[in-house]
Formats: C-alpha cells, sequence, structure tokens
C-alpha cells in the first residue's frame, strides 16, 4: 500500500512532481514491482488528480476519505483487500531498495503474536541528517524494539557522539496488527511528533526495528526532488545499475 496525499505542509501535490519523466508516484510504485514478496501494489489516496494520474499510469489505486496519516490511509483500504499482511511504502521513497520491502515482509511473517508491526531503519552517518526535523529518528531497544521516534536528534548527546538511526518510510503490519492499529487514538506524542509510529509505541504494543541497507533519498521538499534529480541522474549514468526501471 502506497499512501498519498495532495496536501502535505511542505510539499503539496507532491506525489505528482515530476522525477525525470515520471510522477514520484510512479517511481515508488516501481520499486514495490521490484520486490518479490508482494501480491500487490496499491495507491491509496483521497485526491482524484491522484487517482486519475494512477489510471493513466495503470497503476491500481483506492479512494480513501479524510485519515490523521497515511498509515490510517492504509488501514482503512485495508479493509477492502484481505490480506495476511500489509506493507506501508510512503509515497516520498521513490529509491526505496526492493530487498528492503522484501526484507520487512518477510520479517512481518514471523513475528510473535504480541507485536503487530516491523519499522525498517538505517544507521545516520551525516550529521546534517541528524538534527534535520525531516528525518525521523529511532532510539531502539536492546532486544530490537522501538523505545522512542522523534524529529529532533534523540539520543542527546551529552557526552561523546552516539549512534543515530534513521526510521525508514517502510512499515509493516500483520493483518491483526492493522485491525490493532485501527482502533487505536492518537496520542500527545504522535500528534506532538507527526509520527504515526508512536501509536502503537505509546499504547505499549511492540514496534520490530528491522536493519535495512537504504542509499536513497525520500522526498520531503522541493528541495529533495531536486536533490532526488541528482540521484536519479548519476545512477543512470552508471553503466553497472542493475535495476535500468530506475532510470525511466
Amino acid at each position: 500500500m502506497i499512501p498519498c496525499r495532495w496536501g502535505a505542509s511542505r510539499f503539496p501535490g507532491k506525489p505528482l512532481a515530476m522525477l525525470g519523466d515520471k510522477p514520484l508516484l510512479w517511481h515508488v510504485h516501481q520499486r514495490c514491482q521490484e520486490a518479490q514478496r508482494l501480491d500487490g501494489a496499491v495507491v491509496a489516496t483521497d485526491d482524484h488528480r491522484i487517482e486519475e494520474v494512477c489510471q493513466q499510469l495503470g497503476i491500481p489505486c483506492l479512494m480513501t476519505g479524510e485519515h490523521a496519516t497515511g498509515t490510517d490511509r492504509v488501514a482503512a483500504c485495508a479493509r477492502h483487500l484481505p490480506a495476511d499482511g500489509y506493507i506501508n511504502v510512503q509515497g516520498d521513497e521513490p529509491f526505496i531498495d526492493p530487498v528492503a520491502i522484501d526484507a520487512v515482509s518477510e520479517a512481518v511473517a514471523h513475528l510473535e503474536a504480541a507485536t503487530p508491526a516491523v519499522n525498517a531503519y538505517t544507521p545516520i552517518a551525516d550529521t546534517a541528517a541528524a538534527i534535520d526535523h525531516n528525518v525521523v529518528k529511532v532510539v531502539i531497544s536492546t532486544d530490537g524494539n522501538a523505545l522512542m521516534f522523534s524529529r529532533q536528534p534523540i539520543p542527546y548527546p551529552r557526552s561523546g557522539y552516539p549512534a543515530y538511526f534513521r526510521q525508514l518510510g517502510l512499515y509493516g503490519f500483520t493483518a491483526a496488527g492493522m485491525e490493532v492499529f485501527r482502533g487505536l487514538d492518537q496520542g500527545p506524542l504522535e500528534r506532538t511528533e507527526g509520527v504515526e509510529m508512536l501509536r502503537f509505541v505509546e499504547h505499549s504494543y511492540n514496534v520490530r526495528m528491522l536493519p535495512a541497507a537504504d542509499a536513497g533519498l525520500a522526498v520531503d521538499t522541493p528541495e529533495d526532488l531536486v536533490r532526488a534529480q541528482r540521484l536519479l541522474q548519476r545512477t543512470c549514468s552508471r553503466p553497472e545499475v542493475e535495476a535500468p526501471r530506475k532510470c525511466n
């Protein structure tokens, strides 16, 4: 499921912003199609402009009502698409690794009953990313579950330089976990941070964190789109690139 909305405050109309010669949502859908473990990939949106472009591009699309978050949009669509599990690939991740999508799908299939969701993450090596409020950081317990998500750099570097980890826009849910999420209310931490996986944490559910390789770029702002254009051009200029569809 790829949640896409028009009215993003930082970048209105982002799903239809052009990256190369295709809109951003097309690239995300292509990455999902390249994954091996998915039975299908569907855009979930509340905007008829996005629906129309999906129809033109042959991308399956479900219309929803207004929802607080992308995962709420996914949960609404899941009612109409029965499945063993659901993968939420955010619509601003045009370079998400299909291998990472498959890894999250595999992890969902082996979750214990007390854990409704998996969230991929990757180390942050760039100091600028650690302090960027558009980059969601996560602190992880010794048993591999999320302790806290924040747009602030956590943990606080009181002494030395801590390891920082970035939450990827790649979530996996069991079918039961999707039902759990649908039934939970937003808590004050989620509303303050704007990070929907905090809903599970605030209600004492485990979120299994899964390390994943990620050399891509989430597009949160128009400036990110410019960087994504450069990344796409560099990828396409390398003769050894293994995924030529990324260059379309």
